[in-house]
């Protein structure tokens, strides 16, 4: 292909689109961080991690949140990130025994709350 400016934009655009993570992990345990990173890694799909919520607002562009609902402050992180642009989708997990929690991130407007079970077993759907 010659090489000109338009076709060097598109093959920065292409590249910057293959890199580019879609989906930010939301999660401070790093035992489980490095599970979905390994899954994530198979799948050749980009991510970023965040480990704390506070430092959510300012991670790069994304269309997808993983979040640990356990994690002090993320419910409401999640939230506020879904706010600032609601075709975002957020996808939380928690122990399936802490009902206040799951209810809590229903009403915050999260998309899915799934036990953590699920959540693993759904893992590299929310990933695709």
């Amino acid at each position: 292909m010659p090489d000109t400016p338009r076709y060097n934009e598109a093959a920065r655009e292409n590249a910057r689109s293959k890199t580019d993570p879609k989906v930010i992990v939301l999660v401070r345990d790093l035992m489980f961080s490095s599970r979905i990173a390994a899954t994530a890694r198979a799948a050749d799909v980009p991510i970023t991690h965040v480990r704390d919520p506070a430092h959510l607002a300012s991670a790069p562009p994304a269309s997808r949140l993983l979040v640990d609902l356990n994690l002090p402050g993320a419910i409401d992180a999640a939230a506020q990130w879904k706010q600032s642009s609601p075709s975002r989708e957020v996808i939380g997990f928690v122990s399936h025994v802490d009902a206040d929690t799951i209810a809590h991130a229903r009403r915050s407007g999260l998309d899915q709350v799934l036990p953590r079970s699920r959540f693993v077993e759904r893992l590299p759907e929310f990933l695709a």
